[in-house]
C-alpha cells in the first residue's frame, strides 16, 4: 500500500507510521488521518508485525487538525454561506466520527506507542492520549490550544488523568512540557530527545518477545474492558457536546475569522493565543528558561 502523507516502515516486527507534513507541523488533514488508519489495519494484517510506533516527522508528533482553508476556501468554523442548520450537521457529522477514530486503534490487536518528539496540540494531543502507551522527548509540548477559539477537549484526557487536571490545562489551552505530562500520569516515561527513538524501539523490542496471544488479549482486556467501564458512553456524550461547541459561533470568531483574512495565520494566532502570553510552559515560557538556567 502506497501512502502520500505519512512513511510506513517495518524493521524487525516493528511497524513505524510517521506523519509526514513537517511543513505544518503535522497537521491532520482528511488524507493523513485516513492514511494513518489504514496504516495501522495494514500492521494489524501483518502477521510479522508486533508493535507499531507513531510518530511525526520533524519538530512536531503533531499540532492538530489543519486550521487553513478548507475546499471551499473558508475555515471549517466559519459559517457564512451556510445555513445554521447545514453548519450544526456538518459538525455533528465529524466530531461523531472521533469515537470511531479511537476505538478503532483499541481494536488493533498490536500495542500502539506513540513516540511524541515535539509539539503535541488538539488533535494530536488526543492521538497520543488514545495510544496505548506514550514515550514523550524532554522538549515534547502539550496542549488544547483550540478551547480558545471556541472548541472541545476530550474526555479521555479526564478518564486518564482526572478531572481536577484535566479542568486546569483544558479550560484555559495552556501549554504544559513533558515533565508535567510524566507528573500528572499522561505518558508512561520522558527520555532525553535524541534517545527518544532508540528507547520507543527497545520497549517496542521488549513487548515483541510476549507471546501474539498474549499480546493482543492483554491489550483487549485494557482497553475493551476500559469501554466496558464507561468511556464509550462518555465519549458518545463527547461527540454530542463537541459539535455543540463547536457550533457555538459568535462575535469574538468572526473577529478571529477576519485577523486571517487581513493578516494570515499567524495573526489568527496572535489575537487567540496573545493574551494568554507567556505560557506557563513550553519552550518560550519563564518556567523554561529557568530550567534552562539551572542547567547552565
Amino acid at each position: 500500500m502506497s501512502y502520500d502523507d505519512i512513511l510506513y516502515e517495518i524493521d524487525d516486527g516493528i511497524a513505524t507510521i510517521t506523519l509526514n507534513r513537517p511543513q505544518v507541523m503535522n497537521a491532520l488533514s482528511p488524507n493523513m488521518e485516513g492514511e494513518m488508519h489504514r496504516a495501522f489495519d495494514e500492521a494489524d494484517a501483518d502477521r510479522d508485525v508486533r508493535v507499531i510506533i507513531l510518530t511525526g516527522a520533524g519538530a512536531a508528533f503533531c499540532s492538530g487538525y489543519d486550521q487553513g482553508p478548507s475546499d471551499s476556501g473558508r475555515k471549517r468554523t466559519d459559517p457564512s454561506g451556510q445555513t445554521i442548520a447545514d453548519y450544526i450537521e456538518g459538525w455533528q457529522r465529524g466530531d461523531a466520527k472521533v469515537e470511531g477514530y479511537w476505538a478503532h486503534m483499541w481494536k488493533l490487536g498490536k500495542p500502539i506507542i506513540a513516540a511524541v518528539n515535539g509539539w503535541a496540540m488538539g488533535g494530536g494531543f488526543w492521538y497520543q492520549l488514545a495510544a496505548d502507551i506514550t514515550i514523550a522527548s524532554d522538549q515534547a509540548v502539550f496542549a488544547q490550544p483550540e478551547v480558545r477559539h471556541i472548541s472541545n477537549s476530550s474526555y479521555l484526557f479526564t478518564a486518564l488523568c482526572g478531572w481536577k487536571v484535566a479542568n486546569r490545562w483544558a479550560l484555559t489551552g495552556d501549554h504544559f512540557d513533558a515533565d508535567e505530562a510524566y507528573r500528572i500520569g499522561m505518558v508512561n516515561e520522558v527520555v532525553p530527545h535524541d534517545a527518544l527513538t532508540a528507547r520507543t524501539r527497545a520497549l517496542a523490542a521488549r513487548i515483541a518477545l510476549v507471546p501474539e496471544p498474549s499480546i493482543r488479549l492483554n491489550k483487549a482486556i485494557a482497553m475493551q474492558g476500559l469501554q466496558a467501564s464507561g468511556v464509550t458512553s462518555a465519549l458518545l456524550l463527547e461527540g454530542a457536546l463537541s459539535a455543540l461547541a463547536h457550533s457555538s459561533h459568535n462575535d469574538y470568531r468572526d473577529e478571529l475569522h477576519e485577523a486571517q483574512r487581513d493578516g494570515g495565520v499567524k495573526a489568527y494566532l496572535q489575537m487567540r493565543d496573545g493574551p494568554f502570553q507567556p505560557e506557563p510552559m513550553g519552550p518560550r515560557s519563564a518556567h523554561a528558561r529557568d530550567a534552562r538556567a539551572a542547567k547552565a
